[in-house]
């Protein structure tokens, strides 16, 4: 099980982790398309299930990566987040653990949850 799919399954622990798939990256311009996701299926709000689990309130992962990690009980050092960045295919030039390759990386996971059937409020939305 990837990185993610313990992700998504903290957040839908009903979902099957074998079909998630990971969002592809913004395409650049001129850059081919990367192909497309299958078709979601609903599984509801993430927004009102992560902030009804137990500490929520005291952190910030509606744009924290680290504070999402930490929330869903998964490993947030920069090992852990490194690992996540390669499984979303991260080919920025960043420097790993700065503010924007963590923005990145919070930017994608919220993206391939949707791309999984995570429904999103437009603030956790690009």
């Amino acid at each position: 099980m990837g990185f993610f799919s313990k992700i998504f399954s903290k957040i839908f622990p009903s979902a099957n982790a074998a079909e998630v798939v990971v969002a592809a990256p913004p395409v650049a311009a001129g850059a081919p398309a990367a192909p497309a996701a299958p078709a979601s299926i609903p599984l509801g709000d993430v927004a009102p299930i992560l902030d009804a689990m137990p500490g929520a309130s005291g952190l910030n992962w509606r744009t924290s990566i680290v504070d999402l990690l930490k929330l869903l009980g998964l490993d947030s050092s920069l090992a852990a987040r490194k690992e996540l960045a390669g499984e979303l295919l991260y080919s920025g030039n960043d420097e790993p653990g700065s503010a924007a390759w963590n923005i990145w990386l919070h930017k994608q996971v919220m993206r391939s949850i949707a791309a999984n059937g995570g429904t999103l409020p437009a603030d956790l939305r690009d």
